[in-house]
C-alpha cells in the first residue's frame, strides 16, 4: 500500500526519491496550506524549480509570519 502512494504523483519524479513524500508528511501531520507549501518547495528545489522554489518557500514563510506573528 505504501508503494502505491508514491504512484499518485503526476508528471515528473522529483518527489518519488523521498522515503516520505511531502504530501504524506503534510497530511499525516495535519499541517496548514502555507506550511505544506514550504515543505513542498524546499523538498523539490534541487530537482525542479531551483532558486524560484526557494523564493516560493520564503514567500510562504513570510505569509506564516504575517498570519501567526504579526504585531498590531
Amino acid at each position: 500500500m505504501k508503494e502505491k502512494k508514491k504512484l499518485w504523483q503526476k508528471g515528473s519524479s522529483h518527489y518519488k526519491k523521498f522515503n516520505i513524500q511531502p504530501a504524506d508528511f503534510v497530511n499525516k501531520n495535519k499541517l496548514l496550506f502555507a506550511e505544506g507549501n514550504v515543505i513542498k518547495y524546499i523538498c523539490r528545489h534541487k530537482d525542479k524549480g531551483k532558486a524560484e522554489d526557494i523564493k516560493k518557500a520564503i514567500h510562504y514563510c513570510e505569509m506564516i509570519l504575517e498570519r501567526d506573528y504579526a504585531t498590531d
